[in-house]
């Protein structure tokens, strides 16, 4: 009898955390229709940053993600841009959870946002598609960037490499993509992302450890006295060193 009490117990909790994260996910469904995914936003809602922030952290728990930062103390107080290297889907994802406080957008290629409810959320939160075949397009993007840290909205999360590497080391760099630190005169913060690549291959049946070392921040003196190719040359080896270090 008290068995059978207890497992009516489990099976209720069960039920009820299903039906909660269905409420949630129908929640969020219906608020997403309130934001234009193909509209370019100059101010970040913050209820809709509090969707993508928590809504994250709850998947991350669910998926048994073990996230660790080492070194946050070198982040600077105000906005900036962060660069990282670039191996999983899950890089952003963990990145905008990682420094909530700090509201990324990321500037991101233009499939994303026909992501469905996703796809809008971060439309919201002011993350920008990029045409990188279009020089002229792509410089609009870099553009609202340096607009949107330079008028201390948000900071922008960028991937040199362009794309996805499914290899070891690192791709070529985009360099163009630092003009917009330059432009809004902000510091860049180099970081890597380890381990992210690995979740699809553990879930459901092991968890998955990921790490993210904030290298160095750049400062805003540094970064406007150096060359585009100058600033992709330097921040490179730095992230070439710390992922030799993983191995």
């Amino acid at each position: 009898m008290i068995f059978l009490q207890i497992l009516l117990w489990i099976l209720f909790v069960i039920l009820g955390i299903i039906g909660l994260l269905a409420f949630l996910f129908i929640f969020i469904g219906v608020c997403s229709l309130f934001a234009d995914r193909n509209k370019v936003y100059d101010k970040e809602s913050k209820f809709f940053r509090f969707l993508l922030t928590y809504s994250t952290a709850i998947a991350s728990v669910l998926i048994r993600i073990r996230l660790r930062v080492n070194c946050k103390e070198k982040l600077p107080k105000g906005r900036f841009l962060l660069v990282s290297n670039h191996r999983s889907k899950f890089d952003p994802i963990l990145t905008w959870l990682a420094f909530g406080k700090y509201h990324i957008a990321f500037i991101s290629k233009p499939e994303n946002f026909k992501v469905p409810i996703y796809g809008r959320i971060i439309r919201k939160c002011c993350f920008m598609a990029i045409d990188r075949e279009n020089p002229r397009e792509a410089l609009k993007t870099v553009n609202q960037a340096a607009k949107l840290m330079k008028n201390d909205e948000v900071s922008v999360g960028v991937y040199p490499e362009g794309t996805r590497n499914y290899g070891e080391g690192l791709l070529p760099f985009h360099n163009a993509v630092f003009k917009s630190a330059i432009k809004a005169g902000v510091p860049i913060v180099v970081m890597t992302i380890y381990g992210a690549d690995m979740i699809h291959k553990n879930y459901p049946l092991h968890s998955s450890k990921v790490e993210i070392d904030v290298l160095e921040t750049i400062e805003a003196d540094r970064v406007k006295s150096m060359k585009t190719a100058e600033i992709g040359d330097y921040v490179s080896n730095l992230m070439l060193e710390n992922l030799e270090g993983k191995k």
